[in-house]
Formats: structure tokens, sequence, C-alpha cells
């Protein structure tokens, strides 16, 4: 027996040290719900699932995106509705003034109406989304994917000669009403091609919205088997790094009090 190097007391000082910062590590995973504290928790697994959780932020942001590309199709095709409306009834005017017992008065009426309805499709014409315009004509290159690749929303154009045809007639006199008439009927039909392009892209688009949709749940499931801590696992492992820390603690005092054995020898 020996008293200046006592082992025993070092050895368990040393098992003491490992189970309380076992238990720190356990204590921190818990309080967190992340199995990767620090970086030297597990390097290679940070590593992935910071690039997984940059990954998934920039797909959330790519599906509101899509969303909002929906909202703006879907507002195209609100007012398109009217528009049509509007057409049908221009056309039906443009019949009605090639009534031959109708007057020069009754036609001027007609001419009344359709002018009004003529404004009121030349007006939607002006309407916006957040700034951008509904009608302009032009395509918009819309964010599909994390990546940056892009879905081409076909635009709609009221501005072009198809609509502006009709809108700039005039059916005051029989012959007017008959030029009116067929303008109405190419800007109808051309309503219905642009309307079945808005219904392409929101289609397209709804695809796009499901696709990102799976892709960050699938992403974030794939981080959390990286980053998130099992509570029932772990909480079996802080209970047995406890019970080693109050064992450790009462075994080093017991190995500290060795010693003191040696003065029976000396007494």
């Amino acid at each position: 027996m020996v008293i200046n190097t006592n082992t025993a007391a070092s050895n368990s000082a040393n098992t003491l040290s490992q189970s309380s910062s076992m238990l720190s590590q356990s204590l921190a995973r818990l309080s967190s719900g992340s199995k990767i504290v620090s970086p030297a928790d597990d390097s290679a697994g940070l590593a992935v699932s910071m690039k997984l959780g940059a990954q998934i932020s920039r797909t959330n942001a790519a599906q509101n995106n899509v969303n909002n590309a929906i909202s703006l199709n879907q507002t195209q095709d609100g007012y398109m509705q009217q528009v049509n409306t509007a057409l049908t009834r221009m056309s039906e005017l443009s019949v009605s003034a090639q009534d031959v017992t109708k007057t020069t008065a009754d036609r001027a009426l007609y001419q009344q109406e359709y002018s009004t309805l003529s404004g009121f499709v030349t007006d939607v014409a002006t309407k916006s989304f957040n700034g951008v315009s509904l009608f302009a004509g032009g395509s918009l290159s819309v964010s599909s994917d994390s990546e940056g690749n892009s879905f081409t929303n076909v635009g709609v154009n009221l501005g072009s000669t198809s609509y502006t045809s009709a809108t700039s007639g005039d059916i005051s006199t029989v012959s007017g009403a008959q030029s009116a008439l067929t303008a109405t009927k190419t800007a109808i039909q051309q309503l219905a091609s642009d309307r079945a392009n808005i219904g392409s892209n929101i289609e397209a688009l709804g695809y796009y919205n499901s696709t990102l949709g799976s892709l960050s749940n699938n992403l974030s499931a794939a981080k959390s088997q990286i980053t998130d801590v099992d509570v029932a696992k772990e909480s079996t492992n802080y209970a047995k790094q406890n019970i080693l820390v109050q064992s450790g603690t009462a075994m080093l005092a017991q190995a500290n009090a060795m010693p003191n054995s040696v003065l029976k020898l000396i007494g």
C-alpha cells in the first residue's frame, strides 16, 4: 500500500470525467433535440445536414414562387372569364345591329352598349398582379426547382390585333356590324386559345408544386435522420450515464479514503 500515488483514485477520476462528459453530451442532446450539438459530435453528418438544410430552403422558396405564379394565372383567368362574357355580348349586339327592321337610332343604342363593353375589355388589358402586367403578352420564367431551373409561363396579350379589332368596331351601320361580328368572332377564338394556355400553365405549375412539396418533405426526413435526436434512445443513455456518474463519484470518494488506512498501520 502506497500513499504518494493513489492509482485507484486516478483511475476513478478518469472514469468519472468520461462519464460526466458523456452525461453532459446526452443532456445537451435532449435539451436541444439535436444529435449534433457541436461539430465534433459528427463532422461529416454536420456537413451533409448543412447542405440538405440549404437545399430545403431553396426548394421551399421555389415552391413559393410556383404558388405565386399559379395565383397570377388564376387571376388572369378570372379576368378573362369576364372578357369572354363581354365579347359574347358584343358578338350578339353585332348580329342584332344587322336586323333590317332596326332604325339608325336603334343601332346607335346598340353601339353605345358595344362601346361600353369594348371599354371594359380595353381596361382589363391594363391590369397587373403585384406590379406585374397580366396581359402584356410576354412569357414569364418561373423558378421550378432549387437549382434555378425554370418553367416558361406562356403569356396573354389582350392588346393584340385579335382583340383591338373587336374593341374598335362600330355597329352603328349594317356594314360596320358585319365587320364587327367577324372581329368579335376572331377575338373569341383567340380568347379560347389564351384561356387554354392559362389552363396548361396552371396544370403544369400544379405538378411542379406537388413535386417540390414532396421533395421538401423527403429532404427534411433525410436531414432529420442525421441531426434529430432519438429521445427514447437518448433518455436511456442519459439514465445510464447518470448512474455511472453517481457510482463513479462514490468510488472516487472510496479510493481517496483508502490511504487513510495507512494511519492504522502507523498507529
